[in-house]
């Protein structure tokens, strides 16, 4: 096993304390709702959200990020984690990824004291940097020496390990019923990473108007798991 197979793990752990556990991103208003009551929902709702949000939002930011990194430009950076901020329409789901961001910089910018991450970790505390989640994961799998299409695969992986986590909570799914699950979407998760590595820029930023819809609803639902 190689030092960046190690790394990615790492990075794309569904469980580092940077607090994913606490948000569900909609998916508690569509389980309120009765819209995802069973597997197959959940299956379909993830297939929706991978394909047409994730692919073309943080996964598309990720990619663009990480090249942005190689090519040593930084503005682009800078840019990139504006647009991202500026697509995250629910107020809950922007301040989550900035959240989630800010925490994985605490974590990994003692481990990687590069000239680089201090320069993210001033930049986010001059507030040049919004600090996005996906923006810092490019960044910091860049900094890990982790290939762009595996860092793709981690990050589709915990996407998709934390909304069936979720599911099984909200539904109630079996654990079986959502290992079962997580192994029919594997196949599908290297063909978006893939997908992602080459983004369009005519799409980036698209999203689906029902999740974002669902994911505002979500504020004022009468009783609540998650923080989103």
């Amino acid at each position: 096993m190689t030092n960046s197979l190690l790394n990615l793990l790492h990075l794309s752990d569904p469980t580092l304390p940077i607090g994913g556990f606490s948000h569900s991103y909609g998916l508690e208003t569509y389980t309120q709702k009765e819209i995802v009551k069973s597997t197959d929902e959940v299956e379909m709702f993830l297939n929706e959200m991978l394909h047409h949000s994730v692919l073309y939002n943080e996964a598309s930011f990720i990619s663009l990020v990480y090249d942005a990194c190689k090519n040593g430009n930084w503005q682009q950076i800078i840019e990139m984690d504006a647009l991202c901020n500026a697509s995250k329409l629910p107020k809950e789901i922007r301040t989550a990824s900035q959240k989630l961001g800010v925490r994985l910089q605490k974590i990994f910018n003692p481990l990687i004291q590069t000239d680089f991450t201090q320069k993210v970790a001033l930049a986010i505390k001059n507030k040049e940097l919004h600090g996005n989640y996906c923006i810092l994961y490019a960044i910091y799998a860049f900094e890990l020496k982790i290939e762009k299409k595996e860092a793709l695969e981690g990050f589709f992986y915990n996407v998709t390990i934390g909304y069936i986590t979720n599911a099984v909570k909200l539904i109630p799914l079996s654990q079986d019923s959502g290992q079962l699950l997580l192994f029919k979407l594997l196949p599908s998760l290297a063909q978006l990473a893939q997908k992602a590595m080459q983004p369009d820029m005519d799409l980036l930023g698209c999203s689906s108007a029902a999740f974002d819809i669902r994911a505002m609803e979500h504020e004022n639902l009468y009783s609540r798991l998650y923080m989103s």
